[in-house]
């Protein structure tokens, strides 16, 4: 898994650093910047060495693609996860392998290692789920007037727990500019991104009140 995480940081420093070099000084220079920025971006740490929104149209892709790629299995760190896409893209090629050869039957493996039904199962609804709050998030920004990649890279930046993101709420700009709508759903994504989806979409789920009010109703009566 670990491999694959270094292939797209090093594909990534080079995409970016090959198209800034005419924006440096020299190449060392443009590499410490691709690298640098990579960096923060896909560790989800937030910070900025450059206004990376004055970059190319390409640059500024890769840097949005890493915003939701996000760290290695386990870590703190924000994004989507490799390891969830790398699950992803494997679940896509076993299912299209399926249309071809019907009678086929094939386990999908990470590290060498079968990864049960159950989990596959997990993240296609983590990935669902996660798109849902993503769309819904930015169609509530939206009533506000300002420019689609603006409000896209504000609720991506909040939901992987990036920091910057692109045009308003670029590496010199910030969000202070929303309204307190705005803010209160980009705190409810920024949330969900840290504390991971399930554990706090739970916390609305009417069984949980209902539990709640429950103990706190039998609590009430043993005291009196």
């Amino acid at each position: 898994m670990v491999r694959y995480y270094f292939f797209i940081i090093i594909a990534a420093v080079g995409i970016i650093c090959f198209h800034i070099i005419d924006m440096t000084t020299s190449f060392f220079e443009a590499l410490t910047q691709a690298s640098f920025q990579v960096a923060s971006i896909i560790t989800t740490t937030g910070f900025s060495s450059v206004d990376f929104d004055k970059w190319s149209q390409t640059c500024k892709t890769v840097l949005i693609f890493l915003m939701f790629c996000g760290a290695c299995a386990g870590s703190t760190g924000g994004g989507i996860k490799v390891s969830r896409f790398i699950i992803l893209v494997k679940t896509i090629i076993k299912d299209l392998e399926s249309y071809i050869h019907p009678k086929c039957i094939r386990k999908i493996q990470i590290d060498k290692k079968p990864v049960e039904h159950e989990v596959v199962r997990s993240v296609n609804v983590f990935f669902i789920t996660f798109f849902i709050i993503f769309a819904a998030s930015i169609f509530i920004l939206s009533f506000e007037g300002k420019d689609f990649i603006t409000n896209f890279t504000a609720v991506a930046a909040t939901m992987n727990n990036i920091g910057p993101g692109l045009a308003l709420v670029g590496p010199i700009c910030n969000f202070g500019h929303f309204t307190v709508i705005s803010k209160l759903v980009l705190i409810f994504d920024m949330l969900a991104g840290r504390l991971e989806l399930f554990p706090l979409l739970i916390l609305f789920h009417p069984a949980i009140w209902k539990e709640m009010f429950k103990i706190k109703n039998n609590r009430k009566c043993m005291r009196e």
